[in-house]
């Protein structure tokens, strides 16, 4: 019996690990999933046909790896559309959603806007009602494995609580256990700015970087995340990376870095009162005019002495700006860099580089996509024959 065990728990371990790979690096020929994970050439393809069999991965003979009767060719791997999460982001002017397959792709994208704050019972409604509009426009043997959760909030890493959104004006809410009970789909919920990080360090501009904080502008204000040594920096409570109340000059003395570098203001020079992420950033590049030159030239001064702040006491090798933040960056490149230069320490101000994120609107989708994945990336083979043994979809509505 302990022998079986063991051989469940390495078999399941290489499924997760080489889904894993195919996840987060792409498409792969067996001999380099061979050479990466130190497996024979068999054991390789066994987990291949597992995979397969679930509809998690398929292979194909890209151009000069088809059979040609000599040697030993090798097919490549790739992972399917077919394991699917929904991605939910409740903001201060809307709420979003978008479902997400294996890999960061975003096969669809809604989003309703709202004339004031959403409430958590609203929020609940809403995102119930899109849920339900992305599933019906899924495919017929895409398999839900769940919804993660972008909030602009604390969240409690031990039990999910949203413990304070101070922007939406929640507390102590069960966001995920609710929307769970009232879709019937598991979710999981994390800080917006935390996803943020871990998607920009997976499939962005922080591949390959171990050493990282992301900074993230939103209708909610400013949050961030950080990643040192490849690993997530939390906190004990999982609040780490609220550097959107960290104190910078103003001409009165000091104020909040998200009470100076504000969304509102933008939007407020473009004669806006609501935009998505793109339509900002469109509109501050193209809509010059003196006052938005002006607005985009004082937030971008106050964001790089903040910017400055985190790379003199953090050391990152990248600084990720996304959101607003980044059409800030896009804008005012030469007074952000500068600024950054002269505010920070020489010696980490020499290894460090500042980045807009590369993911642009999607990014808190992959990343809110990444905590409903978790399940399947651990347990490949339990996770689909669960979901896909269900008698029915789930409707997503109450």
């Amino acid at each position: 019996m302990e022998t079986a065990r063991n051989n469940d728990e390495l078999r399941r371990a290489n499924l997760s690990r080489v889904l894993s790979m195919l996840h987060q690096s792409g498409p792969q020929a067996r001999t380099e999933l061979t050479r990466r994970t130190g497996l024979n050439r068999s054991t390789i393809g066994g987990i291949i046909a597992d995979l397969a069999a679930v509809g998690l991965v398929e292979e194909s003979w890209t151009t000069g790896s088809e059979p040609r009767g000599v040697g030993r060719p090798s097919p490549t791997a790739a992972t399917t559309g077919r394991a699917v999460a929904i991605a939910l982001n409740p903001e201060l002017d809307a709420v979003s959603a978008a479902a997400v397959t294996l890999g960061g792709v975003v096969l669809q994208r809604t989003r309703r806007e709202l004339a004031s704050p959403v409430t958590v019972d609203e929020a609940l409604e809403i995102s119930a009602e899109l849920v339900a509009d992305l599933i019906a426009g899924m495919s017929a043997d895409a398999v839900l494995v769940g919804i993660g959760v972008a909030v602009p909030g604390l969240v409690s890493g031990v039990d999910g609580i949203v413990r304070n959104a101070p922007h939406l004006g929640w507390s102590e809410s069960t966001f995920a256990a609710d929307l769970a009970e009232l879709t019937g789909i598991p979710t999981s919920i994390a800080n917006d700015a935390a996803v943020g990080a871990r998607a920009e360090r997976i499939f962005g501009a922080g591949r390959g970087v171990d050493d990282l904080v992301y900074l993230n502008g939103g209708a909610s204000g400013i949050g961030g995340g950080v990643l040192s040594e490849g690993r997530a920096v939390r906190g004990v409570d999982g609040y780490a990376g609220e550097f959107g109340h960290m104190l910078v000059p103003t001409v009165d003395g000091a104020a909040r870095l998200e009470d100076v570098v504000e969304r509102s203001a933008l939007l407020s020079a473009l004669d806006l009162t609501s935009a998505d992420e793109r339509t900002l950033h469109r509109r501050l590049v193209e809509d010059a005019t003196d006052e938005v030159r002006a607005e985009v030239e004082r937030q971008a001064r106050v964001l790089a002495v903040a910017i400055a702040n985190v790379i003199t006491t953090l050391n990152p090798r990248l600084v990720v700006l996304g959101g607003f933040l980044a059409s800030l960056l896009a804008t005012a490149p030469e007074t952000v860099r500068a600024q950054v230069a002269a505010s920070a320490l020489r010696e980490p101000m020499a290894t460090a580089e500042v980045v807009p994120a590369e993911l642009g609107p999607d990014l808190l989708f992959i990343g809110a996509a990444e905590l409903a994945f978790e399940a399947v990336l651990s347990d490949p083979l339990a996770t689909m024959e669960r979901d896909s043994s269900s008698s029915s979809r789930p409707s997503g509505r109450p």
